[in-house]
């Protein structure tokens, strides 16, 4: 009598479907084609008009960072973290001051996207004001992420593709406007990457140090290493075919705009925040500017309730790792299955913030722990395929040496008081991981 054997159940995993495409079309939808916009006038008036030199010139920045992302997810596919990379080729407490540094870009941004829609929000509404507008839009992403309700990846894609119609018509427009009422000189097309009259290297590189938050994002394509066709190759070249296709489309974008609205005609501070917008009214009217108001209104309300929705789950990780104290971090919602304390703290950051400081101020300070983040991951991956890995790749120190000194050098042109605050989160930090692990002996010992 014939016996069968019994086969274990197959474990479920991904599957390597994705290709190069699909990876390029997803990190253009993480960083989203109206990319620039938000920071226009921000850095318009930092770098005195000379926007598209500066969205080059973190594009170049971002291009060495890529590589270097991109090498490090052959590495680590799994992790795609600065974090990461830093913990396991340098040290465990540098890694630690990389995260903390990334913590304080996850809690920023839910605040300068709060800003930028309460003064979007302005805009349609102007008798309305805007302290009334930031506590209406922090508490609706705070009860969105304490009910577990995040923007779908779907959402994000039609939400993509709407901003994208929105770019075509606003370049369109820009062009019929600059051609039938600008009329431009040659030395006019030349202005916005160079004028004598005003440009100044210290006021450019603080310009792109901002700038610098239009690529913000691109990292996350190494998240899907497992689910790629050939990741080796493909995560990298989708890294830095992102940045390069963002790149181009923000400075064509910001170039356009120039011609449109001239640096020699500064915004009025009230109009800063939102300057794209009203450089839209002026090449299309009013329906341009509600229209691109309201498409920008929408994809930074997203951004504010996903980022909210990310710093509580890295404050709940760091809870449950004791990084930080686990009684109130590591804690979930009985009902709702979220950490609910973490929600509820990042909110009111994000309210409190939004009246603290400027766009200005949180975009600087955002990228104040970014470049933190792109230096450590230059370093690893400098350390990795240098001295440690047998890896055959091309330029194994010259890449990432360039991307560290091009992201230290804008990263010292950031603003004193971003320097300062930013030093002083990270001396928060370390101030924190001490008691922690004090806290933790002195349990061990008792």
């Amino acid at each position: 009598m014939g016996t069968e054997t019994e086969c274990p159940p197959e474990v479920p995993q991904l599957q390597r479907s994705l290709k190069l495409w699909h990876l390029i079309v997803y990190g253009i939808i993480i960083i989203q084609p109206t990319a620039p916009m938000g920071i226009y006038g921000v850095v318009s008036n930092i770098a005195r008009g000379h926007v598209a030199t500066t969205i080059l010139i973190a594009m170049v920045a971002m291009l060495f960072t890529a590589i270097s992302y991109g090498r490090m997810a052959r590495v680590y596919p799994r992790a795609g973290s600065a974090f990461t990379y830093v913990t396991e080729e340098l040290n465990p407490k540098l890694g630690y001051i990389v995260g903390w540094a990334m913590l304080m870009d996850y809690l920023l941004n839910p605040i300068i996207c709060v800003i930028w829609c309460s003064q979007a929000a302005r805009n349609v509404v102007p008798a309305v004001p805007y302290a009334f507008w930031v506590v209406c839009f922090a508490l609706l992403s705070t009860y969105l992420n304490t009910r577990g309700v995040q923007t779908s990846g779907r959402f994000n894609a039609i939400l993509s593709i709407a901003m994208s119609l929105v770019v075509v018509l606003f370049l369109g427009e820009g062009v019929r406007y600059i051609l039938s009422t600008v009329h431009p000189s040659s030395h006019d097309l030349i202005r916005p990457f160079y004028d004598p009259a005003t440009f100044s290297t210290t006021t450019v590189f603080r310009g792109a140090s901002v700038a610098v938050l239009t690529y913000i994002g691109f990292d996350g394509i190494s998240t899907m290493a497992e689910e790629v066709e050939n990741p080796r190759r493909n995560i990298l070249f989708a890294t830095v075919f992102t940045c390069l296709i963002i790149g181009i489309l923000s400075m064509v974008q910001v170039y356009i705009a120039q011609l449109a609205w001239p640096a020699t005609q500064p915004f009025p501070p009230f109009m800063v925040d939102t300057a794209f917008v009203h450089v839209a009214a002026r090449v299309g009217g009013t329906f341009l500017f509600q229209l691109l108001n309201g498409t920008l209104l929408v994809a930074n309300m997203g951004s504010a309730i996903a980022a909210q929705f990310g710093a509580s789950r890295l404050m709940y990780s760091m809870g449950r790792d004791n990084s930080l104290p686990p009684r109130f971090f590591g804690a979930i919602h009985p009902r709702h299955h979220v950490p609910r304390n973490n929600v509820l703290l990042v909110g009111a950051i994000a309210l409190a913030g939004a009246f603290l400081l400027t766009y200005e101020q949180g975009a600087e300070l955002l990228n104040f722990g970014a470049f933190i983040a792109f230096i450590g991951v230059n370093a690893a991956a400098l350390v990795h395929y240098k001295f440690r890995s047998q890896d055959n790749v091309k330029f194994p120190l010259l890449i990432p040496a360039l991307g560290i000194v091009v992201c230290l050098f804008i990263w010292i042109h950031l603003s004193r008081s971003a320097q300062i605050l930013g030093v002083l989160w990270i001396g928060v930090g370390l101030l924190i991981a001490w008691f922690m692990r004090r806290s933790m002996k002195h349990d061990v010992e008792s």
